[in-house]
């Protein structure tokens, strides 16, 4: 069953959460960072994007910028921006888009379910990411950025969860300048704390990795680290957890992941039609745009048109959590098969792009001329993301996209 443990969250006053708080880390580079950070202080990106603050044309990976961390995390805390509560709570987090709200809860999950697989994973990690993320936190020994997991909803803990928010005014309460809202309340009462570790205990038999691998395994090898450097090691330490926002399955909705292709693997459109049509049914939709209605549908954009691709029958197979994705049919019978992608992880012919961008960027970036056509896919449901995962299956690369984000700064989880 899943640990979920309160701890002492680091956090900023009410009054200045809005400007403190910002998108994490991996969603930007130094050069949007700086902007976004531009008047602002207080912007926990002087922490987690320390570069911004250094002399331009800083390696972001040298020492200087993990010290400039540091510096600027003693900086914070010395001058009142964060401040560390003096009881250990479970924390609520809400997040609003589109007229949808989804409630978390910010608390300490264990290292250890992460090896013994009670937290589970749907997509391999890269060492050379993880390796950033540890050299951080090695350095200012804090989980300066929760990580997005999900459970399998439990009615007991949605009922303390809607208590608290119909009852408690939110501490913090703000919306982005994305436009989404942002909501969270501490859990005060020990009573309740108490309530929600347990009913975790026994009611949650596993939790799972939503966004976040590359932080979730660096928090457990960091927790592996500093228990090899501490002879009194417990097991109790605050460095054997790491900080997460758990959200209820049924509340969260995740956006399609689409892709962009470079060329044509030096078939004509009229040849690459033809040879579509032996996997799909291709029906042209003229210069409206047209978004997939259901699994098994694409849309494709390719010389200034849209289609429908249906997939034949025999194309993909719907007993395996792994062949029923849409994601693995394209890469199968068109990425690999037509077009000559054999590993979507090291290619530079295609490229992502996130649904919450839309439709649109997908014409936009084949109307430039540096992409020769795009596909975008039916989101990957919840439940296919669970079946994958307790199957101990992987899914392809860049399957999945939550949004809203998870703003950073709200809470801070300090190991020492």
């Amino acid at each position: 069953m899943a640990i979920l443990k309160p701890f002492k969250g680091l956090r900023p006053p009410k009054e200045i959460s809005k400007d403190l708080a910002c998108l994490p880390y991996d969603v930007m580079n130094s050069e949007e960072a700086a902007q976004m950070a531009e008047g602002k202080e207080v912007s926990l990106l002087h922490i987690t994007r320390a570069e911004i603050d250094c002399p331009a044309g800083t390696d972001v990976h040298s020492e200087e910028v993990y010290k400039k961390s540091v510096s600027n995390l003693k900086m914070f805390q010395d001058k009142g921006w964060l401040v560390q509560d003096e009881e250990a709570k479970f924390y609520i987090y809400a997040q609003t888009m589109d007229g949808r709200t989804q409630y978390g809860i910010v608390a300490n999950a264990a290292c250890e379910d992460y090896k013994n697989g009670v937290i589970k994973k749907h997509e391999l990690t890269r060492p050379d990411k993880e390796e950033d993320r540890m050299i951080l936190t090695r350095y200012t020994e804090a989980n300066l950025e929760p990580v997005f997991f999900s459970y399998k909803a439990v009615p007991e803990i949605d009922a303390i969860v809607a208590n608290i928010v119909k009852n408690e005014e939110a501490e913090y309460d703000f919306v982005a300048e994305d436009g989404f809202g942002h909501h969270f309340w501490p859990v005060n009462n020990p009573a309740t704390n108490k309530e929600l570790e347990e009913l975790f205990a026994t009611k949650v038999p596993a939790t799972y990795v939503a966004d976040g691998h590359h932080r979730t395994a660096a928090a457990a090898r960091i927790g592996d680290e500093f228990a090899a450097k501490n002879p009194n090691h417990t097991g109790d330490e605050e460095y054997n957890y790491f900080m997460a926002v758990h959200f209820p399955d049924n509340q969260l909705a995740i956006i399609d992941y689409n892709r962009v292709v470079k060329d044509l693997n030096g078939m004509t459109e009229v040849e690459f039609l033809a040879k579509l049509e032996q996997t799909f049914e291709v029906e042209c939709m003229g210069a409206d745009t047209y978004k997939p209605a259901k699994l098994h549908e694409f849309s494709m954009y390719l010389d200034n048109k849209w289609y429908k691709l249906n997939a034949k029958k025999g194309t993909y197979d719907d007993k395996d959590p792994i062949g029923v994705l849409d994601v693995t049919i394209l890469s199968n019978h068109v990425l690999d098969n037509l077009l000559g992608v054999e590993d979507l992880r090291t290619t530079t012919r295609v490229e992502f792009v996130g649904g919450i961008r839309g439709l649109g960027e997908l014409k936009k970036r084949v109307d430039s001329g540096n992409m020769k056509v795009a596909f975008a896919l039916y989101a990957v449901s919840m439940q296919q993301l669970i079946d994958i995962a307790d199957t101990g299956n992987i899914m392809p690369p860049k399957t999945t996209w939550f949004e809203p984000k998870l703003r950073s700064g709200l809470l801070i989880h300090k190991l020492d």
